[in-house]
């Protein structure tokens, strides 16, 4: 990012230092590419939610559908233009009978015309339980009926191979160690996507973060494999057990696919909203739900969609862990969840 602040010049303009600014941005947009296998195109964006409302605006489709169980960002646009929902099942798995009859185009329109198509949003990995999807399974009913498949990676970029049979991909900084503030949509084809003018091949408006960006590229490139030691998250393992022994919900027990480094736990008798406080009061950060929606105390619909008794939802909080994450600090978090379950 320093070196992004040193070269303090649009990359657009034709002048010299606009020049040596175009040519880290283009350098950073190919390591990117390649740090995460991606063959297609690179469209840098201000984060996740940028990224989702280009593709769903600008995708060259008749329509759009989503999955019960995404992002706010994603989900939002369900409220927002009435959006056909593809159903989850109860281990947050997408139901792929709904999501096969929703991809479809009506029949009122012609195959052979590719504008007829539809733009299918599925997650990668679950923001709030950790669940990864049938990637491959989902690319293969979307495909089938000749749609296009959005991937919100945002939580499994830098941490899990990203699904190469995506046509769009969203990618966000801030969950693998890089800056806040910026992001990527990836695409196949630019020609999945209508231009709106301005930068990033005429895709996207406003000047490029160029340090944000470079940080975003070094940040991948620093991602480990595994992403995590997994000795640091072995004090969970305890405590999931001690969690049911008391009553309370380890909801990694009901999923497809759990992953590791997102925990979604529901105490026995405390609130999500009193939880939140109280481990803030013990200087350890959880959240209720996305922290996209977690402000709004509502429900999350992740797990309303989940079938998750309200009770049990009421009572769920979202740990999850980063690169930075240290053993002790998990030790910490154990220690006052059983703490506050006891009381």
């Amino acid at each position: 990012m320093e070196e992004g602040f040193a070269l303090w010049a649009n990359p657009s303009s034709p002048h010299a230092e606009g020049r040596r600014a175009r040519a880290a941005l283009e350098d950073a947009r190919e390591r990117v590419k390649e740090t995460l296998g991606w063959e297609g195109e690179v469209i840098f964006t201000s984060g996740a939610s940028e990224a989702a409302a280009l593709a769903i605006d600008s995708a060259d489709v008749l329509d759009e559908v989503v999955s019960s169980v995404e992002h706010d960002c994603i989900y939002g646009f369900v409220r927002e233009r009435g959006l056909d929902v593809v159903g989850a099942f109860a281990d947050g798995s997408v139901d792929f009978g709904s999501l096969d009859e929703h991809s479809a185009e009506p029949s009122h329109y012609a195959r052979d015309h590719i504008e007829n198509r539809r733009l299918v949003a599925i997650q990668h990995l679950n923001s709030e339980t950790g669940n990864r999807q049938d990637s491959g399974m989902v690319a293969e009913v979307v495909h089938g009926h000749d749609g296009l498949l959005l991937v919100d990676c945002a939580q499994s970029a830098g941490k899990f191979a990203l699904p190469q049979l995506a046509d769009m991909a969203i990618i966000s900084a801030h969950k693998f160690g890089g800056p806040i503030g910026v992001g990527a949509l990836l695409v196949k084809d630019f020609a999945l996507l209508k231009p709106s003018g301005g930068q990033e091949r005429g895709y996207r408006r406003g000047t490029e973060n160029l340090p944000g960006v470079l940080g975003m590229a070094a940040a991948l490139e620093a991602c480990g494999d595994p992403y995590l030691d997994p000795t640091i998250l072995e004090p969970l393992d305890q405590l999931a057990q001690e969690c049911r022994d008391l009553g309370g919900t380890w909801l990694s027990d009901r999923l497809s696919d759990p992953t590791p480094y997102i925990r979604a736990i529901a105490m026995p008798k405390m609130s999500g909203s009193a939880q939140v406080m109280r481990f803030d009061m013990a200087g350890i950060s959880v959240s209720q739900g996305s922290a996209c929606s977690s402000g709004t105390m509502k429900t999350s619909h992740v797990l309303q969609a989940m079938q998750v008794e309200p009770d049990v939802a009421d009572r769920t909080i979202r740990a999850s862990f980063g690169w930075n994450t240290r053993r002790d600090e998990v030790e910490r978090f154990c220690e006052i969840w059983l703490e506050l379950a006891k009381a």
